[in-house]
């Protein structure tokens, strides 16, 4: 039959989402008011003035109008029509959500669908330039991209066309990042990177240590490509071969264990660099007669040829579950419609690079992947550290893999197969025939997962209770993820002291009124020992042809030899890579939940310069102790914004103004308090001075609060606080615009924290037996946004301020939905 056009530009009226069947959207969508914030802020169209007008009702009629087009190469219009509904419904119902790109982009006109992307890189100066050219046209349309450094010529090589010397691959990378931070991802988030470099390359260890200062580099993740032969003698205890990248002669030799060792201290220090097990990575390799895979895109996850790209959509898991199992017929019928949706992206995509739409549509590769896991564990009241959830783990992913692979070979019968066919691993007896060269990927899911409103991939629970920075209203509240809060409530054990304990980072494994079997099932990842992290990895692994997206999260106290058993045992298990996170490692987390007052751990192997936040001209730049001893403060900006807060206090009302940097920080205080002249406002101008002296200086807001805090001169109650004094009220007004901003302030930022009834009596208010102050009420919001909140990074928000987290291998804010890599 003729090809129909299958464009799916269309247009609609302001207010009205129409899509081009002209049908109008009337199903609302059971969303989160904090999902229809994320979905408005980021997904939904806009006119020329900026306005929204579309719905999200809208948006997914949109998609799901702009993946059905494809169906015209191959059927009719009732089977466009019916394909329709079915994309619509199963993102409508929220059983799938397709990544951010095709929300975004489909039926626009423009921008890519696809996420995921790997570009070659030759080594040659017009090979580099072009890369950076090719790389930041796929950014600046919402793709994420990956390179391998494996093939450029080490630091020092002979050039023969012009007689000079190389600058090597860590040369090349620099410059790849300062391209890509010219480049906002389709108007919305900066570029996202990942650069791999093959362990055998004689440039190797100055790679592994490329990102010891924070900040540099700071928009690339960087992976160790490892192969089975390093590995192997890292376990030995031999040497391993460094071999020229052009030629493959050996340059030289490096202990195993040496290189091992620098890796490890790398990752307990900032959790860099990954490793890519590239040996398990082309033993998957489908096309292997096409190339090896030496790269992935930015997470990990989805390693790819040179110029091939993937897109990638997420089955929600818990919304298959029945009263005590998993609903295996719904979803084999949601996984055969996403394999169809999935496949029909790649006709219905716009490709910003030629050389991409040739190598996307030679294999024809999806990434079909899983969220909401930890929900579907929990409500089956399973542990995730535990053989049956394990199990679990692979069973639900063993059946998606059985029924992608049908759908894909049924697809081929009808539609043909990916045109690099003859020659891959299926063109042989007795195997399938196959539309889709992968089919299977667990991709990041952060802010896809909070429009679902589940937990993110195949990650345990991060949290059962925390304190969210509401986005609209800007007060912060307590969120209780649901089923947890339906468990308390039916096992007696809710109580609105438990959920603010937990919010502020406690643990229910330290509370005598939590019944042991939910400790045992409600574990965090916190809670979880890394080997259970690995295991849980590893078992999601053995079915998915790409890869695994997680981070595998270690307690503060980790030791180096904790990082290397986890990445040994990665390797072991068949796991394609691996990314760890030591709560608090990063040096620019200042304050992070669960770590404050622990010690910190000893450095791994030998003493290392501290980083400080010493500031500069261009905002806080991590740099080496010593490097100066002088610390001088940021120049005053002409015009600053800010917000001024009025509090009484034991002297009377006072007027207290903060005024923030471009980045959303506290940047100096003034604060006044009665008549000037006096000698409390004397002493009052002196402190706000030194505040602002020491913020400026790069000091943290939170312990000038902690310093302040406590402080004690004719305290009063104002609207339910106990204000102790003035430095107590400046103190006050500075840490309810930390916890605005989502960073929770424990008690043991005030050393005389008190409860408000006991600090009442004591200053002789009331008797300490009567009835405390009412306590704010902790709020559920009827999803699992609970399971969206890990500890801090310790790196900001652009959008919000709020603090962004480390889970699946990427930064995202729990907050208002940004992701660096998603």
């Amino acid at each position: 039959m003729a090809k129909k056009d299958i464009s799916t530009k269309s247009t609609s009226p302001v207010g009205v989402s129409v899509p081009a069947n002209g049908s109008k959207v009337e199903h609302k969508i059971d969303l989160s008011e904090n999902a229809r914030v994320v979905l408005q802020k980021r997904y939904l169209r806009r006119n020329a003035n900026g306005e929204v007008y579309e719905t999200p009702e809208g948006m997914l009629r949109r998609v799901a109008h702009a993946i059905a087009q494809p169906e015209f190469l191959h059927g009719t219009e009732a089977e466009a029509k019916e394909a329709e509904e079915q994309f619509y419904g199963i993102m409508a119902s929220l059983d799938f959500v397709p990544n951010s790109p095709t929300l975004m982009n489909a039926g626009t006109g423009a921008g890519t669908l696809s996420a995921c992307f790997v570009i070659g890189l030759d080594d040659s100066m017009e090979g580099i330039m072009t890369t950076a050219k090719e790389a930041a046209m796929v950014q600046k349309f919402g793709g994420g991209t990956g390179f391998a450094l494996s093939g450029i010529r080490p630091k020092g090589a002979a050039i023969a066309t012009t007689h000079g010397k190389a600058c090597g691959p860590i040369a090349v990378l620099r410059h790849l990042s300062s391209v890509s931070t010219l480049v906002t991802q389709g108007g919305k988030r900066d570029g996202a990177n990942m650069a791999v470099m093959d362990v055998h390359h004689p440039d190797i260890e100055e790679f592994i240590t490329c990102k010891h200062v924070e900040g540099q580099i700071h928009n690339f993740n960087i992976s160790v490509g490892a192969s089975d032969e390093f590995m192997q003698a890292v376990r030995d205890g031999s040497s391993y071969e460094l071999r020229e990248p052009r030629t493959g002669q050996v340059t030289g030799h490096l202990d195993a264990r040496t290189v091992f060792k620098k890796i490890v201290e790398g990752a307990w220090r900032n959790g860099e660099p990954g490793m890519i097990f590239l040996d398990a990575v082309n033993r998957d390799n489908p096309t292997l007669h096409i190339g090896r895979m030496t790269a992935t895109n930015p997470c990990g996850e989805q390693p790819l040829l040179p110029y091939e790209s993937c897109n990638l959509g997420s089955i929600n898991l818990a919304h298959f579950i029945t009263e005590k199992d998993v609903s295996w017929d719904r979803l084999r019928e949601t996984t055969r419609i996403t394999v169809r949706f999935l496949d029909n992206v790649i006709d219905a995509n716009a490709y910003s690079v030629d050389k991409i739409e040739r190598m996307t549509k030679a294999t024809r590769k999806i990434g079909l992947g899983i969220m909401g896991f930890a929900d579907m564990l929990m409500a089956l009241r399973i542990p995730y550290d535990s053989e049956e959830g394990v199990e679990l783990g692979r069973k639900v992913m063993k059946f998606i893999r059985a029924e992608s692979d049908k759908m894909s070979s049924e697809l081929a019968e009808t539609r043909g197969v990916f045109p690099a066919f003859k020659g891959s691993k299926y063109d042989a007896p007795c195997m399938p025939k196959m539309r889709n060269a992968c089919r299977l990927t667990v991709a990041p899911t952060g802010t896809i997962s909070m429009i679902a409103g589940c937990s993110s991939g195949c990650e345990p629970a991060f949290a059962l209770s925390y304190h969210k920075h509401n986005i609209l209203g800007g007060e912060s509240l307590i969120y209780v993820d649901k089923t947890f809060e339906k468990a308390a409530r039916d096992g007696g054990f809710y109580s609105e002291a438990l959920m603010r304990y937990l919010a502020d980072g406690g643990s229910i494994q330290d509370r005598p009124d939590v019944p042991a079997w939910a400790k045992r099932v409600f574990v965090t990842a916190s809670d979880i020992s890394p080997e259970w992290h690995v295991r849980m990895q590893a078992a999601f692994q053995e079915s998915v042809d790409s890869g695994i997206s997680k981070t595998i999260n270690f307690p503060n106290s980790a030791t180096a030899e904790d990082v290397r058993t986890a990445y040994m045992l990665a390797w072991e298990l068949g796991c394609k890579g691996i990314t760890v996170y030591r709560a608090g490692s990063r040096e620019k987390e200042v304050l992070t939940a669960g770590t404050k007052g622990k010690p910190k751990a000893e450095a791994p192997f030998a003493a290392h310069p501290e980083v400080v936040e010493e500031p500069s001209s261009k905002g806080r730049e991590p740099v080496a102790a010593g490097a100066r001893h002088n610390l001088l403060p940021r120049q005053r900006p002409g015009i600053v914004s800010g917000i001024t807060e009025r509090v009484r206090t034991g002297h009377g009302n006072m007027y207290v103004t903060i005024n923030f940097d471009e980045a959303g920080h506290p940047f100096e205080v003034f604060s006044t308090l009665g008549k000037a002249g006096g000698c409390d406002s004397a002493q009052l101008e002196a402190i706000s001075r030194l505040i602002s002296l020491a913020l400026r200086s790069g000091v943290d807001a939170a312990q000038i609060v902690e310093q302040l805090r406590g402080i004690t001169c004719d305290p009063v109650w104002e609207a339910g606080t106990l204000v102790r004094s003035a430095p107590d009220a400046v103190a006050l007004i500075i840490s309810r615009h930390l916890e605005n901003q989502g960073r929770t302030l424990p008690a043991a930022a005030d050393p005389k924290a008190v409860t408000a009834g006991d600090a009442a009596a004591q200053l002789g208010l009331f008797p300490s037996n009567a009835a405390p102050l009412l306590q704010p009420k902790a709020i559920s919001n009827g999803t699992h946004d609970a399971a969206l909140a890990p500890r801090p990074s310790g790196a900001r928000c652009p959008d919000c301020s709020g603090y962004l987290v480390a889970q699946e291998g990427c930064l995202r804010c729990p907050d208002c939905g940004y992701s660096k890599c998603e």
